[in-house]
């Protein structure tokens, strides 16, 4: 059986001061047996981290589409955001991933679903993220829970870590899987581990935005592992 973190970000997201190396030392630390990295809108920071630990890293996006975020894992290659959610994952199906909803009901966040465009993609994707621990209320992760019961779709779990402190809050105890559609075979015997981060863990994503945009005013490099800027 397998550990998995479903949703984590690094310092190629906006929002996170994580580093690849970071991230993959407190995984080995927390007994984290596969760790989906699902940087905002960017493959960079998976593909950093598979680098450093081919078999525990898994490539994945977080993707804004034109109507709500979706997650996705096991990419050949970067999707761009703000295109519809039906083009994203025609993107998505082309190059063999799995394809979950982040977060859909939670209406603090800039990537939550209205309900009539999340039954319109629901026959498109995989699963929906039933449990996110950044929910500022755990309202939002009960209304995704019913959401998937009612609609016989399987559902995700994730810390959405946007720091270490986070890093498997939330994780899915799954039989082995190696690829999307085995990933997909394997949700229905998942076991869930799951607990709820602060609300106050939100502060650390408004400092990691500070700190690169103060970064970027003073000309002070704040490179990740490639070198690129964020």
């Amino acid at each position: 059986m397998l550990r998995v973190e479903f949703h984590c970000h690094t310092i190629f997201s906006k929002d996170s001061l994580t580093r690849p190396e970071a991230l993959l030392r407190a995984c080995r630390q927390k007994k984290l047996d596969r760790v989906i990295v699902t940087d905002h809108n960017t493959t960079a920071g998976a593909f950093a981290c598979q680098a450093l630990d081919p078999q525990r890293v898994i490539i994945g996006e977080e993707i804004m589409t034109s109507e709500g975020e979706l997650l996705a894992a096991f990419m050949q290659e970067e999707i761009p955001p703000g295109l519809s959610p039906e083009e994203t994952i025609k993107l998505l199906r082309s190059q063999g991933a799995f394809i979950s909803v982040s977060h859909p009901f939670d209406a603090q966040r800039e990537g939550a679903w209205g309900l009539n465009a999340l039954e319109r993609i629901l026959p498109l994707v995989d699963s929906i993220e039933t449990f996110n621990a950044r929910c500022m209320s755990n309202h939002y992760n009960e209304l995704a829970r019913a959401f998937a019961y009612n609609n016989h779709i399987s559902g995700t779990v994730g810390s959405d870590a946007h720091t270490i402190i986070e890093l498997g809050t939330a994780t899915l105890i799954l039989p082995l899987f190696n690829s999307a559609a085995s990933l997909k075979a394997a949700l229905p015997q998942a076991r869930a581990e799951l607990k709820l981060s602060s609300p106050l863990i939100h502060f650390t994503s408004r400092y990691a935005v500070l700190v690169k945009k103060f970064a970027r005013a003073l000309g002070i490099p704040l490179a990740n592992q490639s070198g690129r800027v964020k």
